[in-house]
């Protein structure tokens, strides 16, 4: 009897596994069985392709905000660009522009990306919406700027927001600065944690200090000493490299 239902077992567990692999064999649930692949970062509105950013500055990070560390085209439409003692600095940001501004520098030849044809353009002469309900960079407060009026009460009447010049952009974001340090710092904290993990866990290790984002992101990325981060993840490594 034991044997009936042991060989009663067997055929039961070989009649199973059987149907698994018709079912499986012709890839119905093949995509089950892999393991997850890691999901795509979705396109931001202020997104171009490298190809289409223009990059005013020079060096071996000019891809990124000199302040902040910010990858440009990922925030291009809503790029800032100045000269300070001579040099050009682009910037992902209004925000980063007033971050400058606040240190008692004084930039001229201000300019910024036209959201439309995305040139850069003078930014005195630029349109600005303030407070639409596209994401803002590195504020709560949204600011686009636009070459033409008229496009720029189009934008509002589709996402909301004030037209306004640069300086009543530029004022609000001064006006809102504190808060929305405040508010970088909260992520830029989780971020750095995230880059300390991804640090030990996939690169290669250094000793050499870093005095910003962008500089200890333009090493990772020439020395390769990280292989297959991901924008989000360069960005967290570049934190924490800054700031050990």
């Amino acid at each position: 009897m034991k044997k009936v239902l042991l060989i009663a077992g067997v055929l039961a567990a070989l009649s199973s596994l059987s149907l698994a692999e018709m079912k499986c064999g012709a890839g119905k649930c093949g995509e089950k069985m892999q393991e997850a692949k890691p999901k795509k970062m979705m396109k931001m509105f202020q997104s171009v392709s490298p190809s289409e950013a223009t990059l005013l500055q020079k060096g071996d990070a000019k891809g990124f905000c000199p302040n902040c560390g910010m990858n440009l085209p990922m925030y291009y439409k809503t790029n800032h660009a100045a000269t300070i003692n001579g040099e050009v600095k682009q910037y992902c940001s209004i925000h980063c522009l007033a971050e400058d501004i606040e240190r008692g520098l004084k930039p001229t030849e201000i300019k910024v990306v036209d959201v439309s044809s995305l040139k850069f353009i003078d930014a005195r002469k630029a349109y600005y919406v303030v407070g639409s309900s596209q994401r803002g960079t590195m504020s709560m407060t949204s600011k686009y700027a636009f070459a033409d009026k008229g496009e720029a009460e189009a934008f509002a009447g589709l996402y909301g927001g004030e037209v306004t010049n640069f300086d009543g952009a530029l004022q609000k974001a001064l006006q809102d600065f504190q808060d929305d340090i405040n508010m970088v710092e909260q992520k830029r904290e989780k971020m750095r944690e995230m880059g300390k993990a991804l640090y030990h866990g996939k690169c290669q290790k250094t000793d050499k200090k870093f005095g910003t984002v962008a500089e200890a992101k333009a090493f990772i990325l020439s020395d390769k000493l990280c292989e297959g981060l991901n924008p989000k993840q360069l960005q967290a490594v570049g934190l924490y490299l800054q700031s050990r």
